[in-house]
Parts: C-alpha cells; sequence; structure tokens
C-alpha cells in the first residue's frame, strides 16, 4: 500500500512539472515559447536575418494586398518562418505570412500567405468597419463584465505576436469567410484600399450578410490561478450574448478557460474549460 501512494505521489509531480513546464498563467503570456512544428533551426535563421524579412513581408503586403503593416513577431516553421502582423490603419486587423527558407537561405522574393487567411482577415476588418457601433457595443460589454467577474482576456503583446487571427481583440477573435457576404469584398477593397467607413459602408448597404459564416469566438479566462471557470459568470455571458440585439450579426461561440494557457500553442486549457460552440454557437442576425 505505501508503495503505491509514493507512485501517485511521484506521478502527481510529474504531472505538476508537466503542467509547469507547458503552461503558463494567461496574464504573463506573451507569446513566449509559442513554436511551430519542426521550427526550431528556421528560428535561428530568420532572427539573424530579421531585417530582410521584416522588409520582404511588408514588401509581400504592399504589393498583392495594398495594405500597410506592422511586423509584431517572427517564428520559425518546418519550411520557413511565419511572420505574424498587424494592418495600419483601418481596415484593422492581424495577420501572417510565410517567407521560405531553403538552404539556410531566406528567400525573400518568394514570400507566400496560407490560402484565404489574409483575405479572412481583411474581410474581418472591413466588417468591423460597417458594424462598428455594434463591435463597440460587444467591447463595452465585455469590458464591464471583467470588472463585474473574475475573469480576463490574453495580454495585448499575446494578440499582437501569436494572434493572427483577423479582427480581433483581446477578448475575442472574427473569421468571416467568403459566405458571409454576398459581394466579392476582397475585390473591392484591392480596387478602393483607402475607401473610408462611410464608403464601405455605403458600398455594402445593398449586400446580404449570412451570419452564420460571420464567426465570433469569445475567449475569456479566470483571473486568478487555480480557479477551475465559474458556472455563474459563463451563463451569464451565454446568456446576455444570446439576448442582446445590438452586438454584430455573428456566429458566437463562446469559451471561458481556467487561468493557464498553452505556452507553445498559445490556447487555453481544454481541460480546464466551459464552452458553448458548434453545433450549439449562438446566431444572431
Amino acid at each position: 500500500m505505501e508503495n503505491d501512494h509514493q507512485g501517485t505521489s511521484s506521478t502527481k509531480k510529474e504531472q505538476e512539472k508537466h503542467y509547469e513546464n507547458n503552461f503558463i498563467s494567461v496574464q504573463k503570456y506573451t507569446g513566449q515559447g509559442y513554436s511551430l512544428d519542426g521550427g526550431e533551426e528556421n528560428d535561428k535563421i530568420a532572427e539573424a536575418h530579421r531585417a530582410e524579412v521584416v522588409k520582404a513581408t511588408e514588401q509581400f503586403f504592399l504589393k498583392k494586398y495594398k495594405t500597410k503593416v506592422k511586423v509584431h513577431n517572427l517564428v520559425g516553421n518546418k519550411y520557413g518562418v511565419t511572420v505574424f502582423v498587424e494592418s495600419i490603419g483601418e481596415p484593422h486587423f492581424y495577420a501572417h505570412a510565410v517567407v521560405p527558407i531553403n538552404d539556410q537561405k531566406v528567400d525573400t522574393d518568394n514570400v507566400i500567405s496560407e490560402k484565404g487567411k489574409v483575405e479572412e482577415a481583411i474581410r474581418g476588418g472591413i466588417y468591423a468597419m460597417v458594424y462598428d457601433r455594434e463591435f463597440q457595443n460587444l467591447d463595452d460589454y465585455l469590458k464591464r463584465f471583467t470588472k463585474k467577474y473574475p475573469v480576463v482576456g490574453v495580454t495585448k503583446e499575446a494578440e499582437e505576436n501569436i494572434g493572427g487571427r483577423g479582427f480581433s481583440t483581446v477578448f475575442y477573435y472574427t473569421t468571416i469567410i467568403d459566405d458571409a457576404i454576398s459581394v466579392n469584398v476582397i475585390r473591392m477593397y484591392l480596387e478602393h484600399p483607402d475607401w473610408t467607413k462611410s464608403e464601405w459602408k455605403k458600398a455594402l448597404k445593398n449586400a446580404k450578410i449570412d451570419p452564420q459564416y460571420a464567426y465570433v469566438a469569445v475567449q475569456l479566462f479566470m483571473k486568478t490561478p487555480d480557479t477551475n471557470p465559474d458556472k455563474k459568470a459563463f451563463q451569464q455571458l451565454v446568456s446576455v450574448i444570446d439576448k442582446m440585439k445590438d452586438f454584430p450579426p455573428g456566429s458566437y461561440s463562446i469559451y471561458l478557460h481556467d487561468n493557464q494557457i498553452g505556452k507553445r500553442t498559445g490556447r487555453g486549457n481544454q481541460k480546464h474549460m466551459l464552452g458553448r460552440s458548434v453545433p450549439h454557437e449562438i446566431i444572431k442576425y
């Protein structure tokens, strides 16, 4: 019996060590430790050629997407380096591109983006311009919610360094796919990259919006370490998002995690989470 008890104790210590090595309090997480499979070597090469990588990425977004961007972070991947950027001005969004590395050389002439991902991000930024008042309402509510309940979002640094997820804040991110808007928003943007908010509202006035394809993922964390997600807070959040009439149209998923976030993945701990998502997401028209 004594040996069994020691074995359990040893296993518990191993689990705690594994947890400590892999997770960190969300308030302390800025993206440190974030990694992509097979990227260790390319990480070093990219950092050694940082200026070239940054310049090539900026030029890629300007040439292909008519958008000025600011580079926040470089993360090595199996085939090169993933570069996390933020658009300058509106439409506002976070995205990423990949600069290939071949034979330890940075291939700045062949920067690529993941199929459709930057387009999704731009679409999200435009969506947020058109529904600016509704997004402001959502922002204001979530700020009030985090004051009333012991919950927080991710840090601004984590959002910038490893987000790359379209129009987003520390409390939520959006994915606006092609089917969400009945007109070709990307073609319009490439023809009119300097359109203002009012010009976009006018241009999309008669467009059909299908909120089932406009995804909004609200993601919060408990403020205090070693605390399970608060069921009351979660239920209140779900209830308000379900009832509110003046939030942006969209398909809402809601997640409340404990205080920990994965260093390598930048994701909340799935084992300690309350969630409402597909197929039970909240559709707001």
